[in-house]
């Protein structure tokens, strides 16, 4: 096992010796973007200085090992300093000889902790790995999550209709709406936001449902106001009557006043459990403007009932 001079986390970073963890990351963060093996894959001396910042801030971002390196006590490995800075407390390589023995971003055999490293800088969510040939042993944290909006149609919603949606690649994705979507909800696209070391972050897609000129959503039920006209609430008989699922033939009964309700099952949003709301329609009797044979009609008609009997006192 070969060794080399230990190295300098400071220098390394660029930051002086009494630098914040902010500066630290801050630093970190623009080196790693300039140095990533991802970015470098013909650049062999770039990853391996990559894999070496990546061991500063490994070093620097912990508090204890920090303060030990800062009097001596260990080199940026975290292995005991020798004296004078050489020998066992150098840094040390891994590889085979004739590469150089370096570790490329993390993927030799110490393994890089991008779990501390990438999250919240890149938005990734490495984990720590068990112990490994360093005494510990690390996993690449996946590249950061993309946030997308998705505006369903009130059909799309109720139906569960397949929806697609336009990635910042560029690519169309399609997307199947889940039981109880409503606004605000979440869908994950696995594998489909940004490259990091540990492979491609997800995308997340906010749902927003859009409004009907005809439908109101009221939890899982759908509801409906349905304008009759007089002759039907007198006489009653088939009145078409638009769904979600699509229109259909709906029995009035005679004498039905405006406000009476219908209630169709299962008409109305899937639910998480697996069932159905219903659609509720309210009767509307609409009377017209200017129709002279129903204005006729009632100025002969002298009706043999008061409506409002109840309500005298």
């Amino acid at each position: 096992m070969a060794t080399i001079m230990a190295h300098d986390p400071y220098q390394l970073l660029g930051v002086q010796k009494g630098a914040s963890e902010k500066d630290i990351k801050s630093a970190y963060r623009k080196l790693a973007k300039e140095l990533h093996p991802d970015y470098n894959k013909d650049n062999p001396a770039k990853a391996e200085k990559f894999s070496l910042v990546t061991r500063a801030y490994d070093l620097l971002t912990d508090k204890d090992k920090r303060a030990q390196f800062d009097r001596g006590e260990i080199d940026m490995d975290g292995n005991p300093a020798a004296p004078f800075g050489f020998g066992g407390g150098g840094y040390r390589s891994h590889g085979q000889a004739g590469t150089g023995g370096a570790d490329f971003g993390g993927f030799g055999n110490d393994g890089i902790d991008f779990g501390d490293i990438f999250d919240g800088l890149f938005g990734g969510g490495g984990s720590r790995g068990s112990a490994g040939a360093a005494g510990r042993g690390h996993s690449a944290a996946k590249g950061a999550n993309t946030g997308y909006k998705l505006m369903v149609d009130f059909i799309s919603a109720v139906t569960l209709a397949p929806q697609t949606v336009t990635l910042s690649d560029g690519k169309t994705v399609s997307i199947k709406l889940p039981k109880g979507v409503e606004t605000g909800t979440k869908i994950r696209l696995a594998g489909k936001g940004q490259a990091g070391p540990g492979g491609f972050g997800d995308a997340i897609v906010t749902v927003t449902l859009g409004k009907h000129p005809h439908f109101r959503k009221d939890g899982d039920n759908v509801l409906l106001e349905l304008p009759i006209t007089l002759k039907e609430a007198v006489e009653g008989g088939k009145v078409r009557a638009p769904t979600p699922d699509g229109a259909i033939n709906l029995t009035v009964k005679p004498g039905m006043n405006g406000g009476q309700q219908l209630r169709l099952k299962n008409r109305g949003f899937h639910t998480k459990a697996g069932t159905r709301g219903d659609l509720i329609i309210t009767l509307r009797i609409d009377i017209p403007d200017n129709d002279d044979a129903l204005a006729q009609f009632v100025k002969d008609w002298q009706p043999a009932y008061d409506p409002r009997s109840e309500m005298q006192r």
